[in-house]
């Protein structure tokens, strides 16, 4: 981190929800396309973690790292805070050798009250501190920090958390954008560290385009977080800002009934949402004067 008079730059990282094949096939593409690196699940052995971390090395790759604890996305129901830590410990020895720039934690479960997220918090910090890497906890449906409101809750109890802010969820939980006077997300933005980047609508975490016109409202609510999180993070001195487009499958992709054809190829939305952001991004520091 700097001053934050000099240019903050803009890093673009392609996800790997969603293929499976070798890293550096993935990362060639990416770069292709103006990626700088990849993030993705920390490697569930430690062998393929090796050999994704030898990838990375070879390659002088990037990578941002996604711990997810207590089960699949979709969390066991049963397993415990204690389970969950258990897990990210796990996760953290493996992703060690890959040397992430950070770990992003998928973790928790929404059931919990805000006192136990924020009990989760605290000592999913303290394990990552213990080895010497830093780690923000994404807002996602299913687990801990589902909906703005319990996340502010949560903030308020652990003000030194760190997020990574995929807020197509929030619009699904909420129902609607969240552009009312009321909706003040101010606290969240200010230790926002990481955007995955994911246009979201009132009934669903993913647009079919995301440059749809009949999506334009939407586009235009998630740009204006994400600028705000630009020109909090320049406030706050960072030099680099990091968004991972992250249009997916598991239902998230829309298809055709019956067939079940995609209605769009989603590297290609991939690609639409890291260039439409570089220039917005570009337009929104110039604006400041940057």
């Amino acid at each position: 981190m700097g001053t934050g008079k000099a240019m903050m730059k803009f890093e673009l990282f392609r996800t790997l929800w969603g293929d499976g094949r070798r890293w550096d096939i993935s990362l060639a593409e990416a770069r292709a396309a103006g990626f700088v690196g990849l993030e993705a699940r920390i490697p569930p052995t430690h062998a393929a973690a090796q050999e994704c971390s030898t990838i990375l090395r070879e390659e002088g790759a990037p990578y941002i790292a996604i711990a997810m604890t207590g089960g699949g996305v979709i969390p066991n129901q049963s397993a415990s805070v204690q389970n969950h830590l258990d897990d990210l410990r796990c996760a953290v020895d493996r992703a060690l050798p890959m040397t992430p720039r950070f770990i992003t934690i998928l973790g928790g479960n929404d059931r919990w009250p805000a006192s136990q997220q924020a009990e989760f918090v605290a000592q999913a910090q303290e394990i990552c501190r213990s080895a010497n890497i830093l780690c923000c906890f994404e807002t996602h449906r299913s687990r801990i920090l589902a909906t703005p409101w319990v996340t502010l809750d949560v903030l308020a109890q652990v003000p030194d958390m760190l997020f990574t802010a995929d807020i197509s969820h929030w619009v699904v939980c909420c129902e609607r954008l969240l552009d009312d006077p009321a909706d003040d997300l101010s606290a969240f933005v200010e230790r926002v560290h990481h955007i995955q980047a994911r246009v979201g609508y009132d009934q669903g975490p993913q647009a079919p385009h995301p440059g749809a016109p009949e999506y334009a409202s939407a586009l235009r609510f998630h740009q204006s977080i994400w600028q705000q999180i630009w020109q909090s993070q320049l406030a706050r001195g960072y030099t680099t800002t990091t968004m991972t487009p992250e249009c997916g499958p598991d239902g998230y992709l829309h298809t055709l009934p019956f067939t079940n054809m995609p209605v769009a190829d989603l590297w290609s939305l991939n690609i639409w949402t890291g260039q439409t952001e570089r220039q917005h991004f570009q337009h929104a520091m110039s604006e400041t004067g940057q």
